[in-house]
């Protein structure tokens, strides 16, 4: 049982505004003299019913603590912290996904919004020895035009360095919007060398998936895990190298599955896809990247060879560089060549020792 928190790893899937510590998000709200939900401070993880109600809910407590993000420092804070938490727990590579529109009016417009990000995701990742990615996510609340002058946004910083952007999204309820009218955003990603990394398969099943593949031809799916009811969805998620991104605890949260022994990990793994293990929202859902470890070693019996396999997966799937991703490779296989803390000495009569665990 060796300790998740020294187990290299890439974190893919993190919300900036729901990458939030809960303190911060007291201060701030102090700051701007604004009440915030009861549900969002009282340190209880979020359990919502996956029908609309309960995404209407969770997005109202979302855009709460949006609304608590004012200014140039918040942003930067909220890099910083993001990238601190994630260096503690183990994590080598962080790609951090942000809708700047949110935050456009309180800094003079969604450039300066990018550029503060980068900034700050250069900065932190020198100061917490992390290295962190930038993801330009558009919504499907809004217009599929304001998804292309993202795409346009995020072309022009793409590069493979520290603190550039590295990828397109498309997040927000599935439900909304027509897929097919986003495609045209991720054309202009993708000849721009982004990765991309809608959305899909969540709230909706697999048929939305295969939509998603269809349309926005990703690299990663953000979530993805109701790939698992359709043998062919899957099987084609498989042959397309498409990683998917899976966040077990918002899973729970947002009640696609009622306890984490259903989420269906364990069906995608052994189907052969690339997974990715992220804590989406950890703000609202009350748990982190290695919650999520721990939920595939304690829900569904992961070993730590298997633990070390999903690590390695989420690096792969990673946009980090070549060098990056071999020397976080190397760390995993240290990780698991490590005696096993949870073994001990058994004494034989003969005064000889065997090791058991």
């Amino acid at each position: 049982m060796r300790d998740l928190a020294l187990l290299p790893k890439a974190h893919l899937h993190l919300h900036f505004t729901g990458s939030m510590r809960v303190p911060t998000l007291v201060d701030m709200a102090a700051a701007y003299n604004v009440r915030l939900p009861d549900a969002l401070i009282d340190n209880d993880p979020l359990r919502l019913p996956a029908t609309e109600r309960g995404w209407f809910r969770f997005q109202r407590l979302y855009d709460a603590a949006r609304a608590c993000v004012r200014s140039e420092g918040d942003m930067r804070r909220l890099v910083h912290e993001a990238a601190a938490d994630d260096a503690a727990e183990g994590s080598g590579r962080l790609e951090i996904q942000v809708d700047p529109t949110s935050y456009a009016p309180f800094v003079g417009g969604i450039t300066p919004a990018v550029e503060i990000v980068i900034d700050a995701a250069r900065t932190a990742s020198a100061a917490h020895g992390i290295e962190v990615g930038v993801i330009i996510a558009a919504s499907r609340m809004k217009h599929p035009l304001d998804a292309r002058t993202l795409a346009r946004l995020a072309a022009r910083y793409a590069g493979d360095g520290v603190g550039e952007v590295v990828g397109f999204g498309l997040s927000n309820d599935e439900r909304r919007g027509e897929t097919s009218q986003f495609g045209p955003a991720f054309d202009i990603a993708r000849r721009a060398g982004l990765a991309a990394v809608p959305h899909g398969g969540e709230l909706l099943g697999p048929d939305h998936i295969s939509e998603v593949m269809r349309e926005l031809v990703p690299d990663r799916i953000g979530h993805g895990v109701r790939s698992a009811e359709d043998p062919r969805v899957l099987a084609e998620i498989v042959d397309r190298g498409v990683a998917l991104e899976v966040n077990p605890g918002s899973n729970i949260g947002l009640g696609v599955y009622g306890e984490a022994s259903e989420v269906p990990l364990r069906t995608l793994v052994d189907a052969g896809a690339v997974v990715a293990l992220g804590a989406d929202d950890p703000l609202l859902f009350g748990s982190r990247l290695v919650d999520q470890y721990q939920i595939a070693r304690d829900a569904h019996g992961f070993t730590d060879a298997e633990l070390a396999g999903l690590a390695a997966s989420s690096i792969r799937a990673s946009r980090a560089s070549s060098s990056t991703k071999a020397r976080l490779l190397a760390e995993v296989d240290a990780w698991l060549l490590a005696p096993d803390p949870a073994a001990a000495p058994v004494r034989l009569p003969a005064g000889g020792t065997v090791t058991i665990g």
